[in-house]
C-alpha cells in the first residue's frame, strides 16, 4: 500500500514540475509584454487629460463611454459592445462656501458638498455646530441637536495598517451621518473628510438619506479644518458655523458599462470579468479612482492579444458606470448575465489605486482559494505575496449570486486616501511603473483561471 501511494506521489511530482515551468515561463511572457509595451499610462492620461471628471449622468461620462470602447477595439478585443445601465444624475453646481466663529474670530472653512446631498439652494445654514465623534454619541443626545449643525468628527485610526479596515469604520460618518442627525431635527452636516494624514484638501463621497427623515445639506470639510475646528469647540464656549451649497439630485440618466471580449477556445460559456468604474467623482481628474482599474483591465486584453496567448475561457474586461453613487452599472451586469443565464467562474476588479500590487483579496469558497494559492509562488518575482481572504469590490459583488469566486487586486494602500474623492485625484499623482506592474499581475491571475478553471 505505502509503495503504491509513494509511486502515485512521484507520479503528481513528475506531472506537475513540467506545468509549473510552463506556466512560469508564459506568466514571465506576460510580465514582459506589459512591462515594455502596456498603453495603460497613455489610455490613463488620455481619460483624466482629455476627458477628466466623469460623474455618472454627465458629458464627461459619455466621452469616456466612447473613449474607451476604441480603448478595447485598439487592444485586439474580438467584441466590444455597450450595456445599457440608468444611473442618479446629481450635480454639484457652483462651488460651496463656509465659517465657523469661534467667539469674534472667523474662519474660512475648505469644504465641498457629499455626493448625493440635498443643498441649500443657495441659501446660509447658519447654526450652533454640535460635534459627535460616534454614532452613539449622536443617539445619546437626541433632540439636543435640533436646530443645529452636527459636525462628525470621526478620524480614521492611523494604528490600522489596513487603511481600507480605517476607511470602512470611520466611513458611518459621511454614509448615513446626514440622516441620522436629520432624524433628531439637524439642520445640517459637517463631516471630517475621509483621508489617512492632515491636509487642506475636503474628500467628497456618497451619502444616503433615509425617505423617513428631511434631506438635510451636508458637507465634508478638510482634515486640517477639521482638528481646527474640534480644537474652537473644546475652547470655546460656543462656536457657530454656517455654509452654502447649490447641489441637487436631478432624477436619473441613460448610460453603459463599456465591454470588450476575448472569446474562449475550449470553454467560451464560462467568463471571467476584470474590471474597474468607468465613473469618477467631480473634483478632479478621477485617475486612481478608478482610471487605473479602467486601463489595467484594457491592459488585460491588450497584453494576452500581443503576447498570442488564446484564453480556453471567455476574458471580458468590463468598464462599470456608477459605482461611485448607485451602482447602476454592477446591477445592469448581474440582470444581464442572470438573463442570458451566462456561467460566470470568476471576476476580479481594481479599485484601489495604481500603487504598487501586494495580493489578492480573494471572495470565495475553501476549494477555490486553494486552488488559487497553488499559483502564489508564480506571483514572488512580480512584487505579490499576498493572496488572502476579504472583499473583493462593490462592481463585482453581485456575481456571487451567480457562484463566481472573486477576487480583487490589492496594492500598498497607504497613500490612497490622500487622493480618494478629492482634488489631488490627478494623473501625476500616478506612478507608470507601479501601473503597469498591477496590471502584469491582473493578467497573470486572469490568465492562470482561463486555463484551469475552478
Amino acid at each position: 500500500m505505502r509503495n503504491i501511494f509513494f509511486c502515485c506521489f512521484l507520479l503528481f511530482v513528475v506531472s506537475a514540475a513540467p506545468a509549473q515551468k510552463t506556466d512560469s515561463a508564459i506568466i514571465k511572457k506576460i510580465a514582459d509584454e506589459v512591462m515594455t509595451n502596456s498603453k495603460a499610462y497613455e489610455n490613463l492620461r488620455y481619460i483624466c487629460k482629455k476627458i477628466g471628471p466623469r460623474l455618472s449622468g454627465s458629458a464627461n461620462a459619455q466621452k469616456a463611454v466612447i473613449a474607451t470602447m476604441q480603448m478595447l477595439k485598439d487592444a485586439g478585443a474580438d467584441t466590444v459592445y455597450l450595456q445599457p445601465c440608468t444611473v442618479p444624475y446629481w450635480v454639484r453646481n457652483k462651488k460651496e462656501t463656509g465659517y465657523f466663529m469661534a467667539g469674534i474670530q472667523k474662519y474660512n472653512l475648505r469644504l465641498t458638498s457629499l455626493g448625493n446631498s440635498e443643498g441649500s439652494n443657495g441659501k446660509p445654514v447658519t447654526g450652533s455646530i454640535v460635534e459627535v465623534k460616534t454614532m452613539d454619541e449622536l443617539q445619546k443626545l437626541g433632540d439636543k441637536v435640533k436646530g443645529k449643525i452636527v459636525f462628525f468628527n470621526i478620524a480614521m485610526n492611523p494604528t490600522y495598517i489596513r487603511s481600507f479596515r480605517a476607511y470602512g469604520e470611520s466611513g458611518v460618518g459621511r454614509r448615513s451621518g446626514p440622516a441620522q442627525a436629520a432624524k433628531y431635527g439637524a439642520i445640517g452636516v459637517m463631516v471630517r473628510s475621509l483621508a489617512s494624514n492632515a491636509d487642506d484638501h475636503p474628500h467628497t463621497g456618497a451619502t444616503q438619506y433615509n425617505d423617513s427623515f428631511p434631506k438635510i445639506p451636508a458637507v465634508a470639510i478638510s482634515t486640517n479644518d477639521a482638528d481646527k475646528l474640534s480644537s474652537a469647540l473644546h475652547s470655546t464656549k460656543e462656536v457657530k458655523g454656517s455654509f452654502t451649497n447649490f447641489c441637487k439630485m436631478m432624477g436619473t440618466a441613460a448610460s453603459f458599462n463599456v465591454i470588450g471580449e476575448l472569446r474562449g477556445t475550449k470553454y467560451p460559456e464560462q467568463i471571467i470579468t476584470a474590471g474597474g468604474h468607468l465613473d469618477s467623482w467631480d473634483l478632479a481628474e478621477g485617475a486612481s479612482d478608478d482610471g487605473t482599474g479602467v486601463v489595467q483591465s484594457i491592459e488585460i486584453i491588450r497584453t494576452l492579444k500581443a503576447a498570442g496567448l488564446q484564453p480556453q475561457r471567455t476574458v471580458r474586461a468590463v468598464m462599470f458606470m456608477n459605482e461611485e453613487n448607485g451602482g447602476g452599472g454592477s446591477k445592469a451586469y448581474l440582470e444581464n448575465a442572470k438573463q442570458k443565464k451566462e456561467q460566470h467562474i470568476f471576476a476580479l476588479e481594481s479599485d484601489a489605486g495604481g500603487f504598487s500590487p501586494r495580493g489578492f483579496s480573494l471572495e470565495m469558497n475553501d476549494s477555490q482559494k486553494e486552488k488559487v494559492l497553488q499559483w502564489k509562488p508564480l506571483f514572488y518575482n512580480y512584487g505579490v505575496y499576498e493572496l488572502e481572504s476579504g472583499g473583493s469590490g462593490s462592481d463585482i459583488g453581485p456575481l456571487k449570486e451567480l457562484g463566481a469566486a472573486l477576487a480583487g487586486l490589492s496594492p500598498d494602500s497607504q497613500r490612497y486616501f490622500d487622493l480618494h474623492h478629492a482634488e489631488t485625484d490627478v494623473f501625476e499623482a500616478v506612478s507608470k511603473r507601479e501601473l503597469d506592474l498591477g496590471a502584469a499581475n491582473m493578467t497573470m491571475l486572469v490568465w492562470l483561471v482561463s486555463e484551469y478553471g475552478f
